[in-house]
């Protein structure tokens, strides 16, 4: 199992006042934009940007993180054994599979195992 990118998550009211900024610091374009249930999203660089309503964010901001690997398979065999909990079970997702886990520490991340399109796309390779 390996780890492809991992995000820091930005919270918004407005995603489209939030970009212009964002791209400017990394001299990048969004390499992925998209709606969730009642939120946007968009990556660019090495963030993901989280709009909507306050109440909709919320119901993600227990993670720190956005963690895309190669496998979800394999390594929700590496959380267990590490003690970690899954508070969110494997999913599917717009971009793939996920899951919420909280590790034993207490950090919560979601992982992310992208379609292998999504790879192609986004990771160099």
């Amino acid at each position: 199992m390996a780890v492809l990118k991992t995000y820091a998550r930005l919270w918004t009211d407005d995603l489209d006042q939030a970009l212009p900024l964002l791209e400017e610091l990394t001299g990048e374009e969004p390499h992925l934009r998209l709606a969730f249930e009642q939120v946007a999203l968009a990556a660019i660089g090495n963030f993901l940007v989280i709009a909507g309503p306050a109440e909709e964010r919320a119901r993600y901001s227990h993670a720190s993180a956005t963690v895309v690997v190669d496998d979800l398979d394999a390594l929700l065999a590496t959380l267990t054994s590490a003690g970690a909990t899954v508070t969110t079970p494997t999913t599917d997702g717009p971009t793939g599979r996920f899951l919420y886990a909280r590790h034993a520490d207490g950090a919560e991340i979601e992982y992310v195992e992208w379609t292998p399109e999504l790879v192609r796309r986004i990771i160099p390779g």
